[in-house]
């Protein structure tokens, strides 16, 4: 029982750890870093709703400064359920 319960547990991490790995190249594995040498925020516990607009906002063009273009091009393959997943997941860091 207790293997089970931590392959359930440990395949549930790896989700996770897998849908924000593309972000923590620049951002650093739990959001900790100012990405682009400082040029944006740390993303670190922000609130989810913050984080569903940020993202909606590169993927419509409605969100950044300069560097948005970015952003733009990592977000467009996500749906609205990843990008509400994301949130989740950086509001827990």
């Amino acid at each position: 029982m207790k293997k089970i319960v931590l392959t359930i547990a440990c395949t549930a991490i790896s989700l996770l750890a897998a849908n924000y790995a593309p972000c923590a190249g620049c951002h650093g594995a739990y959001g900790e870093k100012a990405a682009l040498n400082g040029k944006s925020e740390v993303i670190k516990a922000w609130p989810v709703a913050r984080t569903i607009a940020a993202l909606k906002g590169y993927k419509d063009g409605s969100y950044g400064g300069a560097m948005k273009g970015i952003m733009k091009g990592q977000v467009a393959r996500l749906s609205d359920a990843d990008i509400e997943e994301l949130a989740k997941i950086i509001s827990k860091f």
